[in-house]
C-alpha cells in the first residue's frame, strides 16, 4: 500500500541513520521506497531541505509532497490555520492534491519541535511493524499516512455539482419571461465554462496518476529482479495492488470527464 511516511529524529546523525534503515528495509524488499528526503527545523520554527534522494523516475511522486510540507510546516501551526480563512485555500488544495489531509500535516508539525530532523518518504508497504520496529530502534518517531482520493473525490463532486446547477438555469430558462433570459444564458455560459476547467484538470489528473503508476509499478519491477523468492512474492502483489486501484481510480475520473465534457458542449 502506498504511503506518505515521516519519521521525526532528535538530531541529523539518527536522521541520517535513518535513511540507511530505509534502503536496508528497500534491499530486503521489505517495502519499496520510491524516494527520501531530509529535512529539519531550526529555533525559529523555519523548516528547510537537507537533500532530496530520488530513485530514477521514483522521485517525482515525492517533490510535491516535500514542497507541500516545507511551505505549511514553516509556517503557523496547521491546526490554526482556520483563522487564516481564504490564505488557507491554497495550502488545503495542496493536501487534497497530495492525497492527505490537515490531520497528517498537523500531526507532523507538533511531532517535528524546533532542533528536530526529519525523514521524508514515499514508500509502498504490507505491513506496518517491519518499518516501525527499525525507526522506533534508534529514537523515530512514525507518522505515516495512506494516499488517499481526497482531490479525485473534489473534482468529482465539482463537476456533479456543476451539472446540477447548469440544469436547474436551463429548466428555467425554459419557463422565464422574455426579459430574464439574457441573465440565465449568461449564467448557463459561465457554468459550460466551469465545467470545461474542471475537465481540464481531470484530464490533467488522470494523466498525473497514470505516470504516478507506472513510475511505481517500474520500481517495484526493478527491485524483484534482486529479491528473494519470498519477497518478490509480496512485491508481485504490491504491484498487483497498485494497478488495481489505479483501475478504480482512473475509471471514477474517466466516468466524470465523460460528464463534465456532455455537460459543457
Amino acid at each position: 500500500m502506498s504511503r506518505f511516511v515521516v519519521v521525526i529524529f532528535p538530531n541529523e546523525e539518527k536522521a541520517d541513520e535513518g535513511v540507511r534503515l530505509l534502503d536496508e528495509l528497500d534491499n530486503e524488499g521489505t517495502i519499496t521506497v520510491y524516494a527520501t528526503a531530509i529535512v529539519s527545523k531550526n529555533s525559529d520554527g523555519e523548516v528547510t531541505q537537507k537533500e532530496t534522494r530520488p530513485r530514477g523516475p521514483r522521485g517525482m511522486v515525492l517533490g510535491a509532497l516535500v514542497g507541500g510540507l516545507l511551505g505549511m510546516l514553516g509556517g503557523p501551526p496547521v491546526a490554526a490555520l482556520g483563522a487564516a480563512g481564504g490564505a488557507v485555500m491554497g495550502g488545503w488544495h495542496d493536501a487534497m492534491d497530495l492525497g492527505v489531509g490537515f490531520d497528517f500535516l498537523d500531526e507532523v508539525s507538533r511531532e517535528l519541535r524546533p532542533g528536530h530532523w526529519a525523514v521524508v518518504a514515499t514508500i509502498d508497504e504490507e505491513w506496518i511493524t517491519p518499518l516501525d520496529s527499525r525507526m522506533e530502534s534508534i529514537g523515530g518517531i512514525v507518522v505515516r499516512r495512506r494516499s488517499d482520493d481526497f482531490e479525485d473525490d473534489r473534482l468529482r463532486g465539482e463537476i456533479e455539482l456543476a451539472r446540477r446547477e447548469l440544469s436547474e438555469y436551463q429548466a428555467e430558462l425554459a419557463q422565464a419571461p422574455e426579459k430574464t433570459k439574457a441573465r440565465l444564458a449568461t449564467r448557463i455560459d459561465e457554468v459550460r465554462a466551469k465545467l470545461r476547467r474542471a475537465a481540464e484538470r481531470t484530464e490533467s489528473r488522470i494523466d498525473r496518476l497514470r505516470q504516478e503508476t507506472e513510475a511505481k509499478v517500474g520500481a517495484l519491477e526493478h527491485q524483484a529482479v534482486r529479491a528473494a523468492p519470498d519477497a518478490k512474492a509480496s512485491i508481485d502483489r504490491r504491484i498487483a495492488n497498485i494497478r488495481v486501484d489505479d483501475e478504480r481510480r482512473s475509471s471514477k475520473l474517466e466516468q466524470a470527464l465523460a460528464m463534465a465534457r456532455e455537460a459543457a458542449a
